[in-house]
């Protein structure tokens, strides 16, 4: 029978919390009558991790266990659940019994009941040290609502509940599970936050740390393009051809009144080779743009892939012809 639910949590070497997480999802979430399946991948575990959930899967056939050849970040591991995933509404959370499972009902209830797209948490009294993990997690967050548009409080907590249709059309790459809620914007998707329960961590050890600052900065770089210029690439990198080409071609045009008017040398002057490298770096910048446009129109092309979402269709059938 097909889940209703379908609750994805990437894991790697959580040995001490697989087995009390596996209890209490199982409680909160049998307790709820809903159908459900739990989706577990193994992110290249080093430890026993798989060995616990490939015992425990073989007496749970609600639990699934994905598991990886190798290490490949969490996420890849949150594709390979969507990807597999088979109930209508898809739940992530994280593996070290941080996100609070008893939060998940409220939440799906909110996404039907509201009829929103994806329900976000946000950990309200986030139970982790301050200067490592919640002060960079304050700015990553003010950032990035600004840069998308989309403005949540807490884009880092994994507890969310999105709509299946949702989450498999996305392409996921780089530290990009972070930035689910940006991503899905560009299908017009409607979205809510909810306060949800932190609990502080008992066992185990973070993966976190403030070094993935820098490649989450990156992969924002790249969400803020594909938000606003994956279907027309060249407005961006023509905008900043023109400013540069336009921007040499008035400082050649004062260079060439210097030497052909004034008689004064220019070879010597820096200017020059600013105005040129301007220039040039101009075309460069439309050129790119061009191509940039046909990568854009195969990539679409290709795929039979529309720039457009379509929500619903209302429509009625057209009369019968009488018969005669």
């Amino acid at each position: 029978m097909t889940p209703e639910l379908s609750l994805v949590i990437p894991i790697r070497n959580e040995s001490p919390n697989i087995r009390p997480l596996y209890d209490e999802l199982m409680q909160v979430l049998g307790a709820t009558g809903r159908r459900f399946e739990v989706i577990v991948i193994d992110d290249g575990s080093t430890d026993d991790s798989f060995a616990q959930l490939a015992a425990l899967q073989a007496g749970d056939p609600r639990l699934r266990v994905i598991r990886f050849r190798k290490n490949f970040g969490q996420t890849a591991a949150f594709a390979a659940g969507f990807a597999h995933a088979r109930g209508r509404l898809v739940v992530t959370s994280d593996g070290d019994l941080q996100n609070d499972p008893r939060d998940i009902e409220a939440m799906v209830q909110m996404a039907d009941r509201d009829d929103v797209d994806i329900v976000a948490g946000w950990r309200k009294r986030r139970q982790d040290t301050f200067v490592n993990r919640r002060l960079p997690s304050i700015i990553a967050n003010w950032i990035i609502s600004k840069s998308t548009g989309v403005a949540l409080h807490d884009y880092g907590c994994s507890l969310k509940v999105f709509r299946a249709e949702v989450v498999k059309s996305m392409r996921l790459y780089g530290e990009m599970h972070r930035f689910l809620p940006a991503i899905a914007s560009e299908q017009g998707v409607r979205i809510a936050e909810v306060a949800v329960n932190h609990r502080a961590r008992t066992a185990g050890t973070t993966k976190y740390g403030i070094s993935r600052t820098v490649r989450v900065v990156l992969d924002l770089v790249t969400v803020k393009f594909l938000l606003s210029y994956s279907t027309r690439p060249l407005q961006i990198f023509g905008l900043f051809g023109l400013l540069s080409g336009g921007l040499g071609a008035l400082i050649t045009a004062y260079l060439g009144w210097v030497r052909l008017v004034e008689h004064q040398p220019i070879a010597d002057r820096p200017l020059l080779l600013l105005g040129v490298l301007l220039v040039f770096t101009g075309v460069q910048l439309v050129t790119f743009g061009l191509l940039a446009e046909l990568m854009a129109r195969t990539y679409y092309e290709s795929q039979g892939k529309p720039t457009y979402v379509i929500r619903e269709i209302r429509e009625s059938e057209p009369p019968a012809e009488p018969v005669r």
